[in-house]
């Protein structure tokens, strides 16, 4: 087994996406550093700097298959970065002549944190296309139950009646939020870092900001204000997006797995014959993908203080903290890709059982319209007086084993405010929705309006 579960070729697949695990596999990452290197020889052969032909060259280069991977594992031991050795294999593929002008003006940082730029916008295109499904398919299965009576449930107990849809939603809602802070956290983040050796660019004498700018082009990122080097701010801030959308899936993931609870049993993961079983107990159907997101968000809330942390950098070229970015980032975003996939799984395939729904409802024998009744004495006895006379009445329903409905009933002082008729329309857990259904439609139509 690997030493991180998410790298396993065996238990992989539980933790993150194969297109997110090969993002930030290591071909991938020395493949993005090389296209930043031919870019910088293409935009210093715009500005002239470079001969054109030497930019081609580097160019066709710049491939992975063509460098003895072997010798850069090398130089990672005895430079502690992979550029300097990169960049050698990089010239030997390339010739003599053209070895000349690979890397001008650059650092390693420069290389490593736009390669690293590259993986993020390609994890956030993923991310954001998985977070819009997400919200489409739940507000799908928002729709479909949008009167659906459940319990609604606060502290663990049964509270007032809700529907199923409006549970969706309120999944659903912060996805639609983060589809936003995602696009805004794109925007500062998606820039090129080129600043040589500290931030001035001063082997590139008065051509330094249009070769940076140049390569923004050429790699279709932009052009921050100055190099940022020692400003981690944007990475820490996708990091915290990350967790945040973990947070959301946890949400979901421990919804999902107390209504699968047996005493429960209103909705349950995807079933195939097998899946979520014990070696033991051939009847259980665990929440197994719920299991996985939990998992997942715990561990990318673990590693967000990391990145906070390693915005703390000593003048200018950080002593330890950037590089544990390294560490972490890649982790944040493969279990959150990981999570997102079960969630998908769930919201996709899960089995919503709306009868069980309904007799758990009646479960509390109808102690879950107190509420209701009070509301519905409140005109006629005023606040205080119903809500105590409701706490009465529930207390001794309670302690008799009987009906909220019948202790009403026999109620010397609600029979005086309340007929028959009236108890009976008080209890209906489908008459006290409230404003349930026109949330429903509102975070719907948020979520219709995302592109």
């Amino acid at each position: 087994m690997s030493v991180n579960p998410a790298d396993s070729d065996i238990f992989g697949a539980l933790w993150g996406t194969a297109e997110m695990r090969a993002l930030f596999s290591d071909a991938t990452r020395l493949q993005l550093m090389l296209d930043v290197e031919a870019a910088l020889a293409r935009a210093e052969a715009r500005l002239g700097l470079v001969p054109q032909q030497a930019a081609e060259v580097i160019t066709k280069s710049a491939r992975i298959e063509n460098l003895r991977t072997e010798r850069i594992a090398e130089g990672v031991r005895k430079d502690g970065v992979p550029v300097p050795a990169l960049v050698s294999e990089l010239g030997r593929v390339a010739g003599e002549e053209a070895s000349r002008y690979i890397h001008l003006g650059a650092t390693t940082q420069d290389i490593l944190d736009t390669a690293l730029v590259l993986q993020v916008r390609l994890a956030l295109e993923y991310l954001r296309r998985d977070l819009i499904a997400l919200a489409r398919t739940l507000a799908r299965r928002a729709s479909e139950h949008r009167n659906t009576s459940m319990a609604g449930r606060t502290h663990m107990q049964q509270a007032v009646p809700i529907t199923f849809g409006l549970k969706c939603a309120v999944w659903a809602a912060p996805l639609a939020a983060h589809v936003e802070r995602l696009d805004q956290a794109a925007r500062r983040g998606l820039v090129v870092q080129f600043g040589g050796a500290a931030g001035t660019l001063a082997a590139l004498g008065a051509n330094g900001m249009a070769v940076a700018e140049a390569l923004a082009h050429e790699l279709g990122l932009g052009v921050p204000d100055l190099p940022w080097h020692v400003a981690r701010d944007t990475m820490a801030e996708v990091a915290a997006l990350l967790g945040l959308v973990c947070g959301s899936l946890s949400k979901i993931a421990l919804d999902v797995a107390l209504l699968m609870q047996t005493e429960v049993a209103e909705i349950f993961e995807p079933h195939e014959a097998g899946r979520g079983g014990s070696s033991t107990m051939p009847q259980k159907r665990n929440p197994v993908a719920a299991e996985y997101i939990i998992a997942a968000a715990r561990g990318v809330h673990a590693l967000v203080p990391l990145m906070l942390t390693a915005m703390a950098q000593d003048h200018e070229r950080a002593t330890g903290a950037w590089q544990s970015e390294a560490l972490a980032l890649p982790q944040c975003f493969v279990l959150c890709s990981g999570a997102m996939a079960h969630a998908l799984a769930i919201a996709k395939g899960m089995t919503i059982d709306a009868a069980r729904m309904r007799r758990n409802l009646e479960f509390g024998r109808g102690l879950i319209m107190a509420e209701a009744v009070s509301t519905g004495l409140t005109p006629v006895m005023g606040r205080a007086a119903a809500h105590h006379a409701l706490q009465r009445i529930s207390d001794r329903a309670i302690a008799e084993g009987k009906t909220l409905g019948e202790v009403l009933r026999e109620d010397a002082e609600v029979r005086r405010h309340l007929s028959d008729e009236q108890i009976d329309r008080l209890l209906d857990p489908a008459a006290y929705l409230g404003s349930a259904g026109a949330f429903v439609d509102r975070v719907v139509a948020r979520i219709a309006r995302l592109n």
